[in-house]
């Protein structure tokens, strides 16, 4: 792809963050270089078209798995996607399972979020008072979009977000699903909270590449069958995203979504590009 800055009036209204194996799903791609008020975004990002739409992809854990899950410069990312105009934030994600209701394979689109990180920073917020609604912390009308693309993705779910790099514990795994918990991943937050406060609607889609330790007996999960399973389910999440972004067109604009109407009389004090 060539690599330009980014020129005056391009605009994505719609993003994908993902892994680089889905940079081959858009059509004509030209990467930009964005800069941010929070340094560089894990890469440059690729503007291309899906569907006849215009859409943004920035590779999440940047272009050659630069950055370890509580390496990726999370505030960076999502500002860049919305000085280009992105409103509505897709990404795809591996996660581990907790419960039965899941397994290797499933496509989930997740409805609730726990975070237990404690390295990252998690908010665009750096002074006043600015305080943000997150009890539903994905988009239900984006979600519902994902789930209608392909009848056999299963609708619900919480997923822990863990720090990493490394798996859980068996005794960890256990609690998590104890407490009801039914999905586990490195990545997902802050990620969803920063779209919020950058006033984009976001949704996760979760593949489950593997059960966690507590979930099931023998050595526990393993980097090697994660990337091998979520490598053998490319095609299929390409299919959906792009059955997805054809869809989009058709549901009411995301500015009045309260993903975004949140913010109307709130003294915001941080900046929103765009």
């Amino acid at each position: 792809m060539t690599q330009t800055p980014l020129p005056s009036g391009t605009i994505a209204d719609i993003a994908v963050i993902g892994g680089t194996g889905f940079y081959s799903f858009l059509d004509d791609p030209t990467e930009h270089v964005v800069t941010t008020p929070y340094g560089d975004p894990s890469a440059p990002v690729a503007v291309g078209t899906v569907a006849g739409r215009t859409v943004a992809f920035l590779p999440r854990h940047g272009t050659h798995h630069d950055f370890p899950p509580h390496g990726i410069p999370y505030r960076a990312n999502l500002w860049a996607l919305r000085s280009l105009g992105v409103r509505q934030v897709l990404a795809p994600c591996a996660v581990g399972g907790l419960s039965e209701t899941v397994a290797p394979g499933d496509v989930v689109v997740p409805d609730q979020l726990v975070d237990r990180t404690h390295r990252r920073i998690g908010s665009f917020v750096e002074r006043g008072a600015c305080h943000l609604p997150f009890a539903d912390p994905y988009c239900a009308t984006l979600g519902g979009a994902v789930t209608s693309a392909d009848p056999t993705i299963k609708a619900g779910g919480t997923m822990v977000v863990i720090e990493g790099p490394r798996f859980s514990t068996r005794a960890e795994s256990r609690a998590y699903a104890a407490d009801g918990w039914s999905l586990i991943n490195m990545t997902g937050s802050p990620e969803a909270a920063l779209a919020r406060e950058m006033r984009q609607c976001y949704t996760a889609i979760a593949l489950v590449t593997d059960m966690d330790a507590g979930a099931e007996s023998g050595d526990g999960v393993g980097q090697e069958e994660v990337f091998a399973l979520f490598k053998a389910n490319l095609e299929r999440l390409t299919g959906v995203l792009t059955d997805t972004i054809a869809a989009l067109g058709d549901l009411p604009d995301p500015a009045t979504c309260s993903c975004s109407t949140w913010a109307e009389g709130v003294e915001v004090t941080y900046d929103i590009p765009g």
